[in-house]
């Protein structure tokens, strides 16, 4: 895959993760996300994929997220809002959305992965499989 295209945005929010069945205390974080995608060959315009239209879908799909508590956000109010968690659901959303570009699906672009960083040195990453 010769051609990747990486896109961050950042979003707050708090979150209480439940650890070995005790619940953390509530606590918020800056949360920078990181999507990565990919593909083997550009378009007639020399683009893997526009970058507004990606940042777009990106942007609407933690706006959900911003400034709220992920414990009271779906899918959050039932999963617990684990980093890993939290970054899966924005590369299964991400993903979703590729899969409704025809032009993109044609020439093999995809999400290569997600990052998330809730605090410097802490990142989770989702790999689609």
């Amino acid at each position: 895959m010769p051609f990747c295209l990486e896109l961050t945005s950042v979003f707050s929010a708090a979150h209480a993760i439940v650890i070995g069945g005790q619940r953390e205390p509530l606590h918020g974080h800056d949360w920078r996300v990181t999507a990565t995608i990919g593909g083997a060959t550009l378009d007639s315009d020399g683009l893997l994929v526009d970058f507004h239209a990606v940042e777009a879908a990106l942007k609407a799909i933690i706006a959900p997220f911003h400034n709220r508590s992920l414990n009271e956000t779906p899918p959050f109010d039932v999963a617990n809002p684990t980093a890993e968690l939290v970054a899966k659901h924005i590369g299964e959303a991400l993903a979703a959305w590729l899969l409704g570009d025809a032009a993109a699906m044609a020439r093999g672009v995809r999400l290569v992965q997600v990052r998330i960083t809730e605090a410097i040195g802490c990142a989770a990453i989702y790999i689609p499989v």
